[in-house]
């Protein structure tokens, strides 16, 4: 297979085929609620070999309105195979709530997978893509919500093709998720960028119509110019979709995604 046609593997395979592919031997996998409710819940995938491995906490995309978490599975068990656990959450989504709820789940689902006795704070990572990438450096970068959910700051941040300045909110729908015009700065990771901010890695396709790499460079230039240490990769072959399936473990080799995750966490923890 090529690098182009992995690429347009990544999402044109069907998830379903991407998961069944995906690494299971020395992988262990347990499910557990975090919070009330059918979207409380979060899977874990351990590294069946390491006793206290780096632990990613990762947030799936969908625009805050889809997904859950088993379509992720193919993340869990592709860094689960390289030693690093993974927690994959599901949280409440659009219409059923509104910003900043997502976020109280998150800090929730942060604060349980950071008392499992296997997880050194020092070696917790957020990683998100999309939506997701927003939740998990918003998650970062405000304090707020760690505090009253009394979880940790991580120790690092992986946003994959986020969302992090995209003020003002053109879209209905937005305009509903984030409420009131007043409210939506507080929405924006930039907004919160501070000296003390998480080491990150951003990367952004090329080819991403649907979050504009401009989001990345934005808030790369911004923890810049805090003194925050950030790596950033634009794949310019890229699209929105086909950067988290280069997280999947069959297209790893054709795709620099995992590779640039594997070395953001391994130089980290």
């Amino acid at each position: 297979m090529t690098a182009s046609l992995a690429t347009r593997a990544a999402f044109g395979f069907p998830i379903d085929l991407i998961n069944r592919l995906s690494p299971r031997r020395g992988v262990i996998f347990h499910s557990t609620s975090y919070a009330p409710g059918s979207r409380g819940f979060i899977d874990f995938y351990w590294p069946e070999a390491a006793r206290t491995p780096p632990m990613v906490v990762f947030f799936y995309g969908g625009g805050w309105e889809s997904g859950e978490r088993a379509m992720y599975r193919f993340v869990g068990t592709a860094l689960a195979a390289h030693g690093i656990a993974c927690a994959i959450p599901d949280y409440r989504l659009f219409p059923e709530i509104r910003f900043p709820a997502f976020m109280e789940d998150a800090a929730a689902a942060l604060a349980l997978v950071a008392a499992q006795p296997c997880v050194a704070a020092n070696r917790l990572f957020l990683m998100g893509h999309s939506a997701g990438a927003h939740i998990a450096t918003l998650l970062a970068l405000d304090p707020r919500y760690r505090r009253a959910a009394g979880a940790p700051a991580p120790r690092g941040v992986i946003g994959l093709a986020g969302p992090y300045d995209f003020l003002p909110l053109q879209s209905p729908v937005l305009r509903e998720i984030f409420g009131p015009e007043k409210r939506w700065p507080d929405s924006q990771p930039i907004r919160f960028v501070t000296p003390h901010s998480p080491p990150m890695l951003l990367a952004a396709g090329g080819r991403d119509r649907t979050v504009l790499p401009g989001n990345t460079r934005r808030l790369a230039a911004a923890l810049r110019e805090a003194a925050v240490a950030v790596t950033v990769h634009l794949y310019p072959a890229l699209g929105h979709r086909a950067l988290i399936g280069g997280v999947a473990s069959v297209l790893a080799p054709l795709l620099p995604v995992q590779r640039a995750v594997l070395r953001f966490i391994g130089n980290l923890a």
